[in-house]
């Protein structure tokens, strides 16, 4: 990792102390430069036309994905976002009425909500792993509900959106594996934050973003999809011309590989976009990226918690999200400070994480998220600033 060529090729980040990759990051110049290219493509030859002269690079989006996650191209699905790709994984499923599903209560918002979406309409069961005294998942509370109900599906989100906490996600895959349960995994905070195996995670759907710590464009993300599932001819509730083959007036053929969750229709300066910023995370390697962010979101809750504020993180584990209030859970005269001095942030709100946020009796928390292209001394400008 060399910081100041990093830096010099993120255009954004030199006005201002940018701490919100958790909601959207800041695109390396390469992606937005190969976004713009493409659109001026389109307007001199039309959509076709520039798609047909880009099909090599469009190829190349499956390969550095599945080289970022360590998995087989024909595994990689293009989706909008990882909400798109978490509910065409969801609608392959055929949930039937009583049916099983054991999540997390940190698992994201717009998850929650599907699940419930679900209970409401064929009346499955939603059922909530416990939290160890320390916050990390209880993991023998998952195998005595794996026995006791036979699940349809898990779910768990490796980093849920309102605080730092990782969640133990190999743990989960071992036991799903154990009981051949169908296991799905929200990696939308953690994907180019920190390195994601799914050889290790042992997941059967795993769902990412482009926009957050990935640093793509908005309306993209990827999909995951095992073997196993492809294996059982499992596919999205609606496919189109993309997913499969139409081969009789009744009947058609599905597509063998991860592109049968894929819809025909997509932005390709966008998808263009995503494979120049995934190449880039790539390339300065995963691992590098998540040993740097560590020691600068580590760095940030000592110095905050030092002057007096409320780190609210909790786990054994935790990643580049940091989520904090004064100690009277006040976050007004943080949110003006942070906005005067060009910092940039998020607010997690109790309605984003209503079962953490009832549980630390919060309304509100304030949300830094640093990236690798920040630096140590960002970390203690805002420190200081919020110290005075």
């Amino acid at each position: 990792m060399n910081l100041e060529i990093i830096r010099n090729e993120t255009a954004g980040c030199t006005d201002k102390i940018f701490l919100n990759s958790a909601g959207g990051s800041l695109m390396p110049d390469v992606t937005a430069k190969t976004m713009t290219d493409y659109l001026l493509l389109e307007q001199h030859h039309g959509a076709y036309g520039a798609a047909d002269m880009n099909m090599e690079q469009i190829s190349k989006f499956y390969e550095e994905v599945a080289q970022l996650i360590n998995t087989q191209l024909e595994n990689i699905a293009f989706t909008v976002g990882s909400t798109d790709g978490y509910a065409k994984a969801l609608s392959s499923i055929g949930f039937k009425h009583g049916d099983v599903i054991i999540t997390t209560n940190d698992d994201y918002i717009s998850n929650q909500i599907a699940f419930i979406s679900l209970q409401k309409k064929l009346e499955i069961k939603v059922l909530r792993v416990k939290n160890l005294p320390d916050h990390e998942l209880d993991l023998e509370d998952l195998e005595i509900l794996i026995n006791k109900y036979n699940p349809k599906l898990v779910a768990v989100t490796h980093i849920p959106t309102n605080s730092g906490l990782i969640q133990n996600v190999e743990g989960a895959g071992e036991i799903c594996r154990k009981y051949d349960v169908l296991y799905l995994v929200d990696a939308c905070q953690s994907v180019g934050q920190m390195s994601v195996d799914v050889e290790k995670i042992k997941c059967d759907f795993l769902t990412a973003t482009g926009r957050k710590f990935m640093r793509g464009p908005r309306g993209t993300g990827f999909l995951y999809v095992s073997d196993k599932v492809l294996e059982k001819n499992m596919a999205p509730l609606f496919l189109d011309m993309s997913g499969a083959e139409w081969t009789a007036f009744n009947d058609y053929q599905l597509l063998k590989t991860a592109k049968r969750f894929e819809h025909w229709e997509r932005s390709i300066s966008s998808m263009l976009g995503f494979t120049e910023a995934v190449k880039y995370a790539n390339r300065i390697g995963l691992q590098n990226i998540e040993n740097y962010n560590k020691k600068l979101a580590a760095s940030l809750r000592t110095g905050l918690q030092n002057n007096g504020l409320r780190i609210l993180d909790q786990g054994k584990h935790l990643g580049s999200i940091v989520t904090f209030c004064a100690q009277d859970g006040n976050i007004e005269n943080i949110h003006k400070i942070l906005k005067e001095n060009n910092i940039y942030f998020s607010v997690s709100n109790k309605s984003n994480a209503l079962i953490d946020f009832t549980l630390k009796s919060l309304d509100r928390a304030i949300r830094l998220s640093p990236h690798y292209f920040n630096t140590s001394e960002e970390i203690d400008q805002v420190v200081k600033i919020l110290a005075k």
